[in-house]
Order: C-alpha cells, then sequence, then structure tokens
C-alpha cells in the first residue's frame, strides 16, 4: 500500500460542483479491469481538497488495459480514524458512454452507477468533515465482475463502525439485497451420427429435460423481501445439426432470499440421472438495519457489501434507478444527486450520533 498524507485545510473549502464532478468521472472511461486513470484522477482530486489519501494495489487481470496500477482510493483526515465510511465502485460496464447533460438529467456509462455516486459522497464527507464527524471515503475497483477491490480493502479495514455503500436505490434506504447463486448445469452423451439417434446418447436432451425441471421448482421466498428468482443466462453444447451431441451446459444465476442451501438440494435433486451441477459464484443475502422516517426498498442485485464486513455495520443507499443502470441510456436526475448530499449526510449524523 502506498500513502500520500495532506493535512485536511485549515479553512473549509468553497463547495464544488457535483454535477461538474459527476460529468469529468464520467468522461475518464473506467471499465472493469482499466480503473488506473479514474483513480488518479480521484487521488488527486481528493489531495486536492485536503484529504489525506492512501491508495491499495489491486491485482491486475489478463483483461486490464492500464499501464499503470490499479487500485482503491482511500481518504479521510489525516491521524483520525473514520466513525463513518462512504464507499461505491469506480468500474462501469462497458460500452464506455461519453456524459451529456440537459435541464433534467446528467448522462453517460457511471452517470448513477457509480460516479454520480461518488460525487455525492465526497460532498456529504466535506460537509460532514466540516462540523467535526470523522469520515472517510473509500473508492474500489472491480465491482462489475468479481469485487476484487472489495476484498482487497476488506483485508485492510480502518476500525470505522458504520459504511455507507453507495448504489442506485432511489435514495431508498435498502432493507436487504438479494444474493446471487451463479451455477452451470452440465450433461454428458455419446456421439453418434443424428440418422441413427439409438447408437448414441443426446446431451442436450437431457440438459433441456433438466431445465424443464429446473424452471418449473419453487424457490424459497420471504413475505418482506419476495421471491428468489432464476435465470437461464446461457445455453451451449454439442457438435453438429447432424450430430448427436455429447456435451451441454447451460449458466444459471438466482437471485437469493435467504441461505443457499435449501435451493442447492433443490437444483441438485431435479437433474438428478440427467446432468451436474457445478457452482462457480455465491454472494450472500444481506439484512440491514431500517431508518425510521427513510423510505426504502429491496434490492435484487447484489453489491461489494459482503466484501467489505470488516469495515463496520453496513448499509445501502444511493441515488439513481437500478432499471437505467447498465443500459444505453444511462441517466441521473440533477435534482436527485443534490439530494443524496443531503440524505447521506442526515443519515451519517443520526448514525455517528446513536439517533439511528
Amino acid at each position: 500500500m502506498s500513502a500520500n498524507l495532506t493535512n485536511p485545510a485549515a479553512a473549509p473549502l468553497a463547495a464544488f460542483d457535483a454535477i461538474d464532478l459527476t460529468r469529468r468521472l464520467i468522461d475518464i472511461e473506467s471499465i472493469t479491469y482499466n480503473e488506473c486513470a479514474v483513480g488518479e484522477f480521484l487521488a488527486g482530486f481528493l489531495r486536492s481538497r485536503g484529504f489525506a489519501v492512501e491508495t491499495m494495489p489491486v491485482e491486475q487481470d489478463r483483461e486490464s488495459r492500464c499501464e499503470g496500477e490499479r487500485f482503491n482510493v482511500y481518504a479521510h483526515n489525516a491521524g483520525e480514524t473514520p466513525d463513518i465510511v462512504f464507499s461505491t465502485h469506480t468500474d462501469t460496464v462497458p460500452p464506455f458512454v461519453a456524459s451529456s447533460e440537459d435541464d433534467e438529467f446528467i448522462y453517460g456509462r457511471g452517470a448513477c452507477d457509480a460516479k454520480g455516486i461518488i460525487a455525492a459522497q465526497i460532498a456529504a464527507a466535506e460537509r460532514l468533515r466540516n462540523e467535526g464527524v470523522k469520515v472517510g471515503l473509500l473508492f474500489v475497483v472491480g465491482e462489475e465482475r468479481d469485487s476484487a477491490g472489495a476484498k482487497v480493502a476488506n483485508g485492510n479495514p480502518r476500525g470505522s463502525r458504520f459504511l455507507i455503500n453507495g448504489e442506485p436505490t432511489d435514495n431508498r434506504i435498502a432493507l436487504a439485497s438479494k444474493g446471487t447463486l451463479r451455477a452451470e448445469i452440465r450433461a454428458t452423451g455419446k456421439m453418434a451420427h443424428s440418422a441413427y439417434p439409438e447408437l448414441g446418447d443426446s446431451a442436450t436432451h437431457k440438459l433441456i429435460e433438466a431445465l424443464h425441471r429446473v424452471l418449473a421448482l419453487p424457490l424459497p421466498t420471504l413475505a418482506e423481501i419476495g421471491p428468489s428468482t432464476l435465470n437461464v443466462g446461457l445455453i451451449e453444447g454439442g457438435r453438429a445439426p447432424n450430430v448427436i451431441a455429447d456435451h451441454a451446459v447451460a449458466q444459471l444465476m438466482i437471485r437469493l432470499v435467504g441461505p443457499s442451501e435449501e435451493t442447492r438440494k433443490a437444483l441438485e435433486n431435479a437433474v438428478a440421472g440427467l446432468a451436474t451441477v457445478h457452482y462457480t459464484l455465491e454472494i450472500p443475502f444481506m439484512r440491514f438495519r431500517h431508518i425510521a422516517g427513510l423510505p426504502s426498498m429491496v434490492a435484487a442485485f447484489t453489491t461489494d457489501v459482503p466484501w467489505l464486513t470488516a469495515w463496520g455495520e453496513p448499509l445501502l443507499l444511493g441515488p439513481g434507478s437500478i432499471h437505467v443502470a447498465h443500459t444505453p441510456h444511462e441517466k441521473l436526475a440533477k435534482r436527485e444527486l443534490q439530494e443524496a448530499i443531503d440524505l447521506y449526510v442526515d443519515v451519517a449524523r443520526r448514525l455517528v450520533s446513536g439517533e439511528a
């Protein structure tokens, strides 16, 4: 880990324009594994605002196009252990879309997921710092793929009591976030000429029947959260239309509303005799505290929160709609961005004072 420590400014700095900062961040392409430039920009910007800044190197991936190192950015007041840390991610999904704006919205890749959130969190942290609240900022890489940055950060906690993770929740406090179980269903068979199917054993036919059974499964549900959901995202297999298939595989993603054991057992029983199940990823279901007076929601998506448990009690909150994230029309309402700054400040005050 490298560190560059800068004492906070003696007097509060003039507030910056959060809309302008959001657009500047959007215009730095930072598709996962290429977060170097946005990390360097954020580190420099935060130093210029009087924060002590540390960088946490994260291992490069073979897909990376960074010329320099890839890293998380952690900012705080020199000599202080923060009570509360704001966190979100610096990477985006492809493709890159440059920023634009009209009277109502900011547009571009990362507008709501999560570069507008970065701007709101920095603005909120500055206000809290000026009030004497011990606050930090943690911006991590890799959330959109494997949470590599969050996992590195979790090995380097800073003693904070609370962590507010930023994702698009429409400025509603999340009561829970669904987990993820990713699985492959694999079928095997025996090749033969398609004119003589009795000489072969079709893996694709087995897989089709296995998936028919899987799609008919009743999945767990929680009254206050909602149902688990299942998506068959990819199917592949076989050699050619005139060849009995000797292999076939389907990739599934299930959004969990509790522990995975019941769902795993149901999957395995459903495909027994036809295929096998192999699990490639699990992210646990999470519950969060409710804060009185704030509108709430349940996040059907997963976040970095399960990999940041060493940073204090987690909460999930941020401006923007998840329904436009990852789309060509990603946007963030300017009004909602400004409201998020006030909301972050209010929630942080209440948490630190024990009023939440």
